[in-house]
């Protein structure tokens, strides 16, 4: 077993179980990813609260792990070659784990990409823009009076839930029968936007019907309903 203690994170977050993985996060949606990945895999790990409230994110111990001050984060004391790994940014640690413990990413390079495919969709489109219409409906941008920002993002996120619709017709999963990391990537957003958002309404999300009707499976799973709340905010 390695000494996590020469890592400075762990002075702030000492590993109680440092033959663990070490989780640094907070449950929203990029947050959720990695801790409902580590239940669905059952990979033995400890969670660490990152306290936005107290601008964790922020401090010294957190950015020697994460200079770009963003949860999650994690220290794996066995990483790849038997040495300790820390990585940042959460589609990075999504694969990490799937390759890790081989699961959750199916088999074959033409289907290993295609999930990639859909992982980076829900990187670069879904998170952002789902995040910037949480900014200007329900946070500090619906304040202003000009509300074309809010109705760009609302545009936006409709057309990426279409898209998302017309890939789940037919398919349980985004990969079809097996469900993915892409999954696990996508579902916390779509969630938080209806729910933490409360822009079900804004984005007239009934009408995706298929991706409701995954939202709902997702969120039925007995390692989804834990992930969600992990760590818990105390």
């Amino acid at each position: 077993m390695h000494d996590l203690s020469t890592f400075p994170i762990t002075q702030k977050w000492p590993a109680s179980y440092p033959d663990r993985l070490q989780l640094y996060s907070l449950p929203t949606p990029n947050g959720v990813k990695v801790s409902i990945m580590l239940e669905e895999t059952g990979l033995p790990y400890e969670a660490h609260l990152v306290s936005f409230e107290s601008n964790d994110q922020l401090s010294e111990e957190f950015l020697s792990l994460n200079p770009n001050n963003k949860i999650p984060a994690i220290l794996d004391p066995n990483g790849p070659d038997g040495e300790p790994l820390a990585l940042f940014e959460s589609g990075a640690i999504l694969l990490y784990l799937a390759d890790k413990t081989g699961q959750l990413m199916p088999e074959g390079a033409t289907a290993r990409y295609e999930t990639l495919q859909w992982l980076m969709f829900q990187i670069g489109g879904i998170g952002p823009m789902f995040g910037q219409l949480g900014f200007f409906h329900k946070f500090a941008g619906k304040d202003y009076e000009d509300k074309r920002p809010r109705d760009r993002y609302v545009a936006e996120a409709q057309r990426l839930l279409g898209v998302l619709d017309r890939r789940l017709e037919g398919r349980e999963w985004l990969m079809g029968g097996r469900y993915s990391i892409a999954d696990i990537a996508t579902f916390p957003w779509v969630r938080g936007m209806v729910e933490f958002y409360e822009a079900r309404e804004l984005v007239e999300f009934d009408r995706f019907v298929n991706v409701q009707r995954v939202l709902d499976a997702f969120v039925a799973r007995p390692a989804v309903a834990k992930g969600l709340n992990i760590p818990p905010r105390g």
